[in-house]
Formats: C-alpha cells, sequence, structure tokens
C-alpha cells in the first residue's frame, strides 16, 4: 500500500517542476459585476457585517464610479485602478444562506461516538505523558522558544501510524500525494484569505534584512497546493480535469499564541504536522464535495474510537475564503471539553479569482474553479484526543485498533527509558 503512495510523490515532485515561475496578476479577477452593482450593496453591507471582518463596499463602490469617470490613459486611471483592486481585495467571500441565521454560535449537527467512562480519574494529556516519559514540552524557551514540544518513543510512532494511516485512506479515495514546500510569497497566502502583515497576524515572514521581504513561512499546505495552479486553466478531459483531489504531508507554522489552561501544552503550539485535502472542482460540484470531505472526515475519525461532534460554523467564524465550514471538535476527557481537531471549507471562487486558477468547461466556457480544503489528520491535537481517551487506570494509553497494524501490532503504549530532564538555563550579559 505505502509504497504506491510514495511512487505518487515521486511523480508529484517532478509534475511541480514544469510549473514553476508563474506571477500572480497584480489585477486579479475579482467580481466587480457582483460588488459593484448598487442593487447588491445592502447584501452585502450584511454579510460583512455577520462576518465581523473588514470590507467597505460603500468605498468599493465610490471608486468604481470614479474610475468610469476617468479616461483610461490618464494618469490617476491606474491609481484609482489599484485603490478599487485594493479595497476589493478585503471584502469576504459570500456566505451560505442558511449559515447567515445562525447568530454567534454553530449548529451542532451531530455527535459522533459516546464519551467513554472512567472508572477512575481522568488525567489531562500533560500528565499521562510526563509519566509515560512520551513527550517534553517545558524548559524549551532557550532551545525553541515557547510553544514547542519533543514526542519521544512511542508517541513518535504514533505520530508516523497516524500519518501513515490517513495517508493511504485518502490514497484509497482518489487523493494524490503532493511533497509542498513551507516558504511562499505572500501574495500566495494573501491569495487564500490570510492576512501576512500587522499585530493580529498568524503568519511568520523571513528577515526582510537577510531574505527576499515577501517570503513567509507556510500556515497550511493548503495554500501552497493552490499556488501551484495559480495562472492556469485546465482542461476537463485532461490528466489534471475537475474534480481535482491532493493532499499533502507537512509542517505548519502558526504565529498566533494562547495562555488559557485549556490550551496548554501541545495543544496550541507554533509548529506541527498536519496532513491536508485539497480540492479544486466545478462550480456546479463543490457543494458535493464539500459534503463528501465532511463525510470522509468523519468515519476516519470515528474510525478512531474517539467522541466528536460535528459543527456547521456560524458567518463570523468563516474568516475571509469560506462560504460554508464544518468543524469537528473532539471531546478531551482529562481536560472536559471539545477542541478543534479539524475542519473542512467550501471557498467557492475566493481563491481562485486571486489565483487565476480557470477552466474549460464542455461548452468551451472559461470560468473559475471552485477551491476546497479540509485538515485530514492534524497531529498535536489528535495525539491529545487519543491519548486522554485510550488513558488507563494502569498509567498505559490503548492504541486504536486501525492504528496497530502501522505500529509492530502493539496495542498499548506504555513508559519510555528515562531521559535527561531539561532544565531552564539563564544566559548572563557580558556587556
Amino acid at each position: 500500500m505505502l509504497p504506491r503512495i510514495f511512487k505518487t510523490v515521486q511523480n508529484a515532485r517532478y509534475q511541480s517542476t514544469k510549473t514553476l515561475g508563474w506571477i500572480i496578476s497584480e489585477h486579479p479577477e475579482l467580481d466587480e459585476n457582483y460588488f459593484c452593482n448598487g442593487n447588491n450593496l445592502n447584501e452585502i453591507k450584511n454579510n460583512i457585517s455577520h462576518r465581523k471582518g473588514v470590507g467597505d463596499i460603500e468605498q468599493v463602490n465610490k471608486l468604481k464610479q470614479k474610475l468610469d469617470s476617468l479616461n483610461f490613459s490618464s494618469a490617476d486611471y491606474k491609481i484609482v485602478k489599484n485603490d478599487l483592486q485594493s479595497e476589493l481585495f478585503k471584502l469576504p467571500n459570500k456566505t451560505h444562506p442558511e449559515v447567515l441565521n445562525y447568530g454567534d454560535d454553530p449548529k451542532v449537527l451531530k455527535i459522533v461516538n459516546g464519551k467513554r467512562k472512567f472508572n477512575f480519574d481522568e488525567l489531562e494529556f500533560h500528565n499521562i505523558t510526563k509519566r509515560l516519559n512520551l513527550v517534553r514540552s517545558e524548559h524549551l524557551g532557550n532551545l525553541s522558544g515557547s510553544k514547542s514540544y519533543y514526542l519521544l518513543g512511542e508517541m513518535v510512532e504514533l505520530e508516523q501510524a497516524l500519518i501513515n494511516y490517513f495517508c493511504e485512506k485518502l490514497y484509497n479515495s482518489g487523493f494524490e500525494l503532493i511533497s509542498v514546500p513551507d516558504i511562499l510569497h505572500r501574495k500566495v497566502i494573501e491569495s487564500c484569505g490570510m492576512n501576512t502583515s500587522g499585530t493580529r497576524t498568524q503568519v511568520y515572514s523571513l528577515d526582510k534584512n537577510l531574505h527576499d521581504p515577501d517570503l513567509c513561512l507556510s500556515g497550511t499546505s493548503e495554500m501552497a497546493l493552490a499556488g501551484y495552479f495559480a495562472n492556469n486553466t485546465l482542461e476537463l478531459n485532461m490528466d489534471y480535469g475537475l474534480p481535482k483531489k491532493l493532499m499533502a504531508v507537512s509542517r505548519c507554522y502558526r504565529a498566533e499564541t494562547s495562555n488559557t489552561a485549556e490550551e496548554k501544552g501541545i495543544y496550541r503550539v507554533h509548529e506541527f504536522t498536519k496532513v491536508e485535502m485539497f480540492l479544486l472542482c466545478t462550480s456546479e460540484q463543490s457543494h458535493e464535495m464539500l459534503e463528501d470531505i465532511r463525510k470522509m472526515q468523519e468515519e476516519n475519525f470515528a474510525s478512531l474510537d474517539i467522541c466528536f461532534q460535528v459543527l456547521d460554523m456560524p458567518p463570523h467564524e468563516l474568516g475571509a475564503p469560506a462560504y460554508r465550514k464544518y468543524d469537528i471538535e473532539a471531546w478531551l476527557p482529562g481536560r472536559k471539553i471539545f477542541g478543534e481537531i479539524s475542519s473542512c471549507s467550501n471557498c467557492t471562487d475566493y481563491q481562485s479569482r486571486r489565483l487565476g486558477i480557470k477552466y474549460k468547461s464542455k461548452d468551451g466556457d472559461i470560468k473559475f474553479a471552485h477551491t476546497l480544503n479540509g485538515t485530514a489528520c492534524a497531529i498535536p491535537r489528535l495525539l491529545i484526543a487519543l491519548s486522554e481517551t485510550g488513558q488507563n487506570k494502569n498509567g498505559t494509553i490503548s492504541i486504536p485498533k486501525v492504528l496497530q497494524k502501522y505500529m509492530d501490532n502493539k496495542e498499548y503504549i506504555c513508559k519510555q527509558k528515562q531521559i535527561p530532564e531539561l532544565k531552564l538555563i539563564k544566559h548572563k550579559n557580558h556587556n
């Protein structure tokens, strides 16, 4: 099974060398016909208000009117055109009509698997793994900064088992595995809907004094996979016909932090490994594709014997690019909370318009593709869910049956060999 997956990676790397050198347009084909139509003004203002995001549709319409009054060859035309593009770029995607009425709370669609009942006091992940010498997340300030961690012994095996299991499941569902870069141009990231500057950005930028000022660390492989197809028009009857299903295993870098007790340890960290899904399809296919992704996620997580709930997220949780988004939250017995372990989104043509991803329909028309994404497996939080759910009174952790074949058929994770303690070292100032 796995050799077939690795062969796919090699082919993908070879193909990727053929598509380098594209440049994202300074003036992407955003939907001016919709946004600059006065009849849609109230609808758009209502959407922005519900999503609690940025964007000034009245300013967009003023700039459009001003642009239409200028001569194409005038000196001010390019300036106003750039200002209009900048304001259009800030506007969020439309919102699915069913979601607009949710208010501030998500709609719980279902709860899968019941909460496990324990005959002993459940422990939190940090205490479980500390007893077993499986994880180190303390005293790493001088080594790798805060919000970092080491996985040790059989916890590393569990991490690799999850990666192999989810890759195999996706491969058998028609996904192609691609190896992606972790450093991206900020235009790619912003075109996918993430802000790369300002005090609240989640994106790490490389030092502009040492590197290209427009290079950033990727927060998810979705952006690299989307960028792979930038400025391409796909033929429905060719190898890259639609729907196109891709997956990637990558490191993800997030500048976000949290000091809440519920999100301590490895729950929210600055870098982690994730198996990500990315899909390209036609506008007619995207609704069905989103439901397919959600169904696949539900089946895969259910097979791990963890309790989780599926949420249809309200407008203010959609970010800028999503038209509709489902979250999956696992029950974490040690923390006594539901914690997000996955999500999937239909971004319709929000990303494809900014990146220039199109397709030629069967009747010859050129249209913008729809993009979707979904988390197959985000390692740290899934390790928490599996460890807290699978903990036993004798201190061991039960390994889900579907993962055992990837771990030499072990049924339990036991205590690892003692490892040396890391101690915080204070650096003296010699100045």
